[in-house]
């Protein structure tokens, strides 16, 4: 199913441009040496806001491109159903 822009994809860009740019600093801090706390610590925080921005765009993606079509009705194609099983296992 070929996916046009939904409300939410500027934000999800912004938040994925921003964990973009802390997982630069994460980077330059293993460079510099840093603790490895202090590294762990925003590793952590870099993969909690992907995964946000994971779980914004599945779920957008239900909402927008999924939802009202029937699932037991002729207007739900097969491809549709798979898209829908497919995408559930990324949550």
């Amino acid at each position: 199913m070929i996916m046009g822009t939904h409300k939410s994809h500027q934000n999800i860009i912004n938040r994925l441009n921003r964990a973009k740019g802390h997982l630069e600093k994460v980077i330059r801090m293993i460079e510099d040496k840093n603790p490895c706390l202090s590294v762990a610590q925003q590793l952590h925080a870099v993969d909690c806001a992907i995964t946000k921005c994971k779980k914004i765009y599945i779920q957008d993606h239900i909402e927008h491109c999924l939802d009202g079509v029937p699932v037991k009705s002729a207007k739900a194609s097969k491809k549709e159903i798979e898209e829908f099983k497919e995408i559930t296992k990324y949550l």
